[in-house]
């Protein structure tokens, strides 16, 4: 996930542990924006948990449900270049396009 490359270089992070996170919203876009606050949430807290890859285990269009798994590690300094912090997930000009390839457009506040 792009987020997590404004935090370190992901490719330093060894997929040593998975993390699961699960979301909900009341529509598309608040469930994108829940998923990645939730992921934000696991680096954030107490787990400091910075994933190298992530895979959507299930997506519910009509009921707007994730739940995800992410394979990483914990955040160390010694081991893990800093970035930029990322402080939150935002609305502003969020968009889902579903043509023929989809692609997310989500503004982060650093």
């Amino acid at each position: 996930m792009a987020m997590f490359g404004y935090m370190t270089d992901t490719e330093t992070v060894e997929p040593v542990d998975t993390v699961e996170v699960e979301a909900e919203g009341h529509d598309m876009l608040s469930l994108l924006f829940h998923f990645l606050d939730e992921w934000l949430y696991k680096f954030s807290a107490n787990e400091f948990f910075i994933p190298r890859e992530v895979k959507v285990l299930y997506i519910d269009r009509v009921q707007f449900k994730i739940r995800s798994i992410g394979w990483g590690e914990e955040f160390s300094l010694p081991k893990h270049p800093q970035g930029t912090e990322v402080k939150a997930i935002t609305y502003s000009a969020m968009q889902i396009c579903e043509d023929e390839k989809p692609e997310v457009f989500v503004i982060i506040d650093i």
